[in-house]
């Protein structure tokens, strides 16, 4: 008799899934739970448009779609980060379903090496390295491994490795403060981070050695 409930436990099972015609639908950023439509990431991601100005941009999304969202009141708040250069990857978050921007995050301009002095002793830099498809690494920080990022709500999620005995896996969210050319600033309740931008170090094969001039070069 157990056999044959747990068949038709399973065969209920098949029947739910070919009803719905075999196919699963997935929420972008939704936890996990991919039934929560109402806590669905409502971001929307693209390429900034040619038509972009200063309180309009044009947004060619991942979809294929061209949407053109009013950015004025995100520019007078301040929640325009990293700039408006054509071509750059953008996540803009919208007032509710309209084509308003609450905020607009460029994402081009949030990778890199991103670096500070060693809140230690000041000695050294240690940072964020920031890179494409959502991978992040640690920059000279033995005790801690950055593995991966991504822009959730506006926010910037972080997922790391503690470095120990334990090996434990933590995810931060940060509210981005400050995003340019060469600075970039997130924080949560309990930290701020103030990165620059990393600079190639002197004496690793950037440099142009000139010769020396000889007497021989002055002869015509």
């Amino acid at each position: 008799m157990k056999r044959v409930s747990v068949f038709l436990i399973v065969a209920a099972a098949v029947l739910t899934i070919v009803s719905c015609g075999g196919k699963t639908q997935q929420v972008p950023f939704d936890n996990g739970d991919s039934t929560d439509y109402a806590n669905a990431d409502p971001t929307v991601y693209g390429l900034i448009g040619e038509e972009t100005t200063m309180n309009s941009l044009q947004l060619i999304t991942d979809t294929g779609d061209t949407l053109v969202f009013d950015i004025s009141t995100a520019n007078d708040e301040g929640h325009v980060y990293g700039g408006l250069q054509t071509g750059d990857r953008m996540a803009v978050v919208p007032v509710g379903k309209g084509k308003e921007a609450l905020m607009a995050i460029n994402e081009t301009t949030l990778l890199g090496n991103w670096v500070m002095p060693n809140p230690l002793d000041g000695s050294d830099e240690v940072g964020i390295r920031i890179k494409e498809g959502g991978i992040a690494e640690s920059i000279d920080q033995p005790t801690i491994s950055y593995r991966t990022w991504r822009l959730v709500r506006g926010q910037l999620e972080i997922m790391q490795v503690e470095e120990d005995a334990a090996g434990t896996e933590d995810t931060y969210f940060y509210d981005i403060v400050a995003l340019g050319p060469d600075t970039l600033v997130y924080k949560n309740a309990e930290d701020t981070y103030e990165y620059s931008r990393q600079r190639p170090k002197k004496g690793y094969g950037n440099e142009i050695k000139l010769e020396e001039a000889s007497t021989e070069d002055m002869i015509i």
